[in-house]
């Protein structure tokens, strides 16, 4: 375009040339040469005028010239604040966000399960990197932290012995006495040889054998009737007994001190500061180790559940229009906010990337980008002048002669 503008100008001054040469001759080409003229005048002008936006003409440094790299940056923040004016405003951002359908939108487009699918996997992808980035030892040393403040230092006893004395005021754990019960009778069935020489043993040695195998006997058999009298009697004294026993420790466990500071002790003996650091160093990299997994597999329990639940959030949003109410106006609301609070912000990317351009680099661009459409102006300043020159040329002999 540069060639056709440059290829008008000289073609204008090789007319003014001919016309000037033999105007004497033929007087009609006076009106040429005043057409050419103008032509020349306005190539000439329009081609400074678009020049001057790049660069200093002929090299020249005319003062308002070379506009565009002199004044890079006042452009990037007059550019930046249009926009932060103009666009960013609470009342436009509403105005095109009421207009729109995002809930139903977004929710016909995540019903569609590859969609879901690849919502998923970006989460995974993004979940595993947040994961991978942590620090073990942080993390362990947060776990660490979370368990002694939240699991080792309060007290156990008080809540442990209200919570053992709801479940003995409902019944509850008489299934766990039934089990023990039950789990000792079919021990005792199995294991009738483990009763040889448990008494007898201690028996004198004057006692005959066959004492020996009678006592024996007689004490399997008292166990057994014993277990099965216990799993008969609901009201058995042995389940009054541990009935008692655990009514009193779960009395205990509240009120006396000395129970509190002896499970306390025991606790703490539990979860001494090594073993609180190991069991949350396992705990994570357990925890961490599972997700990675499952992340990474599209076939996983947590992938698929994941896939299953965006689908029928996007069903939701797609039938359901009291939901897609509260989220059209919570996206509003949340995007107005932001745009009102970080607008300038938000328009100092603008500003701030402009700045960091290189002037030759930025007026390189920015004619490559409009630069043929500034050579059309020499062009057509060149047609323009030419018919400007004749009619003036002309004008002026019709009066003057």
């Amino acid at each position: 375009m540069k060639g056709v503008a440059l290829g008008a100008l000289i073609f204008m001054a090789v007319l003014f040339a001919f016309s000037f040469a033999f105007q004497q001759e033929i007087p009609a080409l006076a009106y040429l040469r005043a057409a050419a003229e103008g032509g020349m005048v306005g190539a000439l002008a329009d081609w400074f005028a678009v020049t001057a936006l790049f660069r200093h003409p002929l090299g020249i440094p005319i003062p308002h010239t070379a506009i565009i790299p002199s004044r890079k940056d006042e452009i990037g923040r007059n550019l930046g604040e249009f926009v932060e004016t103009e666009f960013l405003r609470a009342d436009v951002v509403r105005t095109k966000l009421d207009q729109t359908a995002i809930a139903a939108r977004l929710g016909e487009w995540l019903s569609a399960p590859v969609h879901a699918e690849r919502v998923a996997a970006e989460a995974s992808v993004m979940a595993g990197s947040v994961l991978r980035a942590l620090s073990d030892d942080d993390v362990r040393d947060v776990i660490e932290e979370l368990a002694r403040e939240h699991l080792i230092a309060p007290e156990w006893g008080p809540p442990l012995g209200e919570w053992l004395e709801r479940i003995i005021d409902a019944g509850a754990h008489h299934g766990a006495v039934d089990l023990a019960a039950d789990t000792i009778a079919a021990w005792l069935a199995a294991n009738k040889v483990a009763f040889t020489g448990v008494v007898s043993r201690r028996l004198p040695s004057w006692v005959p054998s066959v004492a020996h195998r009678f006592v024996d006997d007689t004490v399997y058999n008292e166990a057994v009737k014993f277990v099965a009298a216990v799993q008969a009697d609901p009201r058995h004294p042995a389940r009054v007994a541990i009935d008692g026993y655990l009514a009193r420790l779960a009395g205990n466990l509240q009120h006396d001190p000395a129970t509190i500071g002896r499970f306390e002790d025991a606790k703490l003996a539990v979860f001494d500061s090594p073993r609180v650091r190991e069991l949350a160093g396992e705990a994570w990299a357990t925890a961490k180790a599972g997700l990675l997994r499952s992340l990474a597999d599209p076939e996983s329990g947590l992938r698929r559940r994941g896939v299953e639940a965006l689908v029928e959030i996007g069903e939701r949003l797609t039938t359901d229009a009291a939901l897609q109410r509260r989220v059209d106006t919570w996206v509003t609301d949340a995007a107005v906010f932001l745009v009102d609070r970080y607008r300038h912000d938000i328009a100092s990317i603008i500003t701030d990337t402009v700045e960091r351009w290189d002037p030759v680099e930025t007026t390189e661009k920015i004619e490559l980008m409009v630069g043929r459409d500034l050579q059309y102006i020499r062009l057509n300043g060149t047609i323009v002048g030419a018919l400007a020159g004749l009619a003036i040329f002309s004008i002026a002999h019709a009066l003057l002669g």
